[in-house]
């Protein structure tokens, strides 16, 4: 299933269940001085959230695109990238677990046709300390959808990692982690947040991938690990409770936030590790194994692929949404992407003498493409003329950027002897 594909059938899904379609708000937040970019999905509705009234109702839906910079270093391993869209549904005092949890199970396994048995979840073991309960409610509600569909799913509470985690990898399928794990609010853990302040636990959703265990991340493998074995495809956050002097207390209207990324939801579709392996990368790929010579599977190479096609992705929707290459803000985290790509065009042995030849200007037209139908913004005569336009100027100033530090290194070098 394309992503694409993934994307208006999950609009369609929740749409059917009373849920506005909201579009995208812009990758550059609107009038928050806080922060450069939109980097969840939750994040344009945490007025709403927060108790304020949306004028579209109660069940609201959309795909969000995000872009995280803190994540321009992790790009190159089979799961980061700095662009995403985030899928959410949210229910503002309206629904609640048992609606979320099965409407998402739902379209995981039936409309885009991810095997059950290859799903783990989890949920918050508790905090006795501020008096906030298991949610066993949320595990309890998962057994059942599991039952549903032949597969018993035992929880586990994670107490020492030895003993825990190696008796989850043996039946267990709902993993109890603590409030650092699965616990949200806008302060962070309960410790943290101030009287007043709003927050609940969440239950997310990992798919297995089956490889083999690394140990350099511990002992025994589970959800959480980092060896590459799990991805979280999705997390439903359930504002349940508030702050008082007491502890914690039900809030009069509870609500539900969930997102998950689309890219992680079409990998898990491939049963594929490699998000780049996905349909909206692949053409990219394609091209630049195409005119390079080098093939993506070849473990040298590998990373760069990853970062152009990263990059390209990010840095259209980036121009798309009016930012502009520059020496600051945003503009800058966009010139770094753009020149950052240019670096590894050249580690592949890729190099242009015009725009018409440049790799990065192509990877840039075949993201208008692939993206021409959700975003019609970028589908225009004017985004192909801009898009050929900064990429290419900014490929072109990079490289006498290089031009000049290698002239200047060489006079170094000469004096030196």
């Amino acid at each position: 299933m394309t992503v694409n594909e993934i994307r208006q059938k999950y609009l369609e899904f929740y749409a059917a269940r009373g849920h506005a379609v909201l579009p995208s708000a812009p990758i550059t937040p609107l009038n928050d001085p806080t922060t450069l970019f939109t980097g969840s999905g939750m994040q344009p509705l945490v007025p709403y959230l927060l108790g304020e009234t949306h004028p579209e109702g109660t069940r609201l839906v959309n795909s969000q695109k995000c872009f995280r910079a803190e994540d321009i270093e992790e790009v190159g391993d089979n799961r980061h990238t700095t662009f995403f869209e985030m899928l959410g549904n949210w229910s503002l005092g309206d629904y609640f677990k048992q609606e979320q949890l099965q409407w998402l199970f739902e379209f995981l396994t039936e409309v885009v046709g991810i095997d059950p048995s290859k799903l783990y979840v989890t949920a918050l073991i508790g905090d006795e300390a501020n008096n906030v309960p298991r949610d066993t409610e949320s595990a309890d509600i998962w057994k059942k959808l599991f039952l549903s569909k032949g597969i018993e799913a035992s929880d586990v509470v994670i107490g020492s990692e030895t003993d825990g985690y190696r008796l989850g990898m043996q039946g267990g399928r709902i993993f109890y982690y603590d409030v650092k794990k699965n616990w949200w609010s806008r302060a962070g853990v309960p410790d943290k947040m101030p009287v007043g302040e709003p927050g609940g636990p969440d239950s997310e959703v990992f798919y297995d991938f089956g490889t083999p265990h690394d140990p350099a991340f511990g002992a025994e493998c589970h959800p959480n690990c980092d060896c590459g074995r799990f991805m979280e495809i999705g997390n439903s956050v359930f504002m349940q409770f508030i702050k008082t002097a007491e502890g914690f207390t039900p809030l009069p209207k509870q609500n539900v936030d969930f997102g998950g990324g689309i890219e992680r939801i079409a990998a898990a579709a491939l049963n594929n590790p490699d998000v780049f392996q996905i349909d909206v990368f692949a053409d990219i790929i394609s091209l630049l194994e195409h005119f390079s010579g080098k093939q993506y599977a070849d473990s040298r190479y590998m990373r760069s692929f990853r970062i152009i096609a990263d990059h390209m992705r990010a840095a259209v929707f980036m121009l798309g949404d009016g930012v502009r290459p520059s020496n600051t803000e945003s503009g800058y985290i966009l010139r770094r992407l753009i020149r950052r790509a240019s670096q590894h065009a050249l580690k592949i042995g890729i190099a242009a003498d015009k725009a018409e030849d440049s790799m990065l200007v192509r990877s840039g037209v075949i993201i208008l493409e692939k993206y021409g139908e959700p975003y019609p913004e970028l589908a225009t005569d004017e985004m192909h003329s801009l898009v050929t336009t900064e990429i290419w100027k900014e490929e072109v100033q990079f490289g006498h950027t290089l031009v000049s530090g290698m002239r200047e290194f060489e006079k170094i070098a000469a004096g030196g002897h």
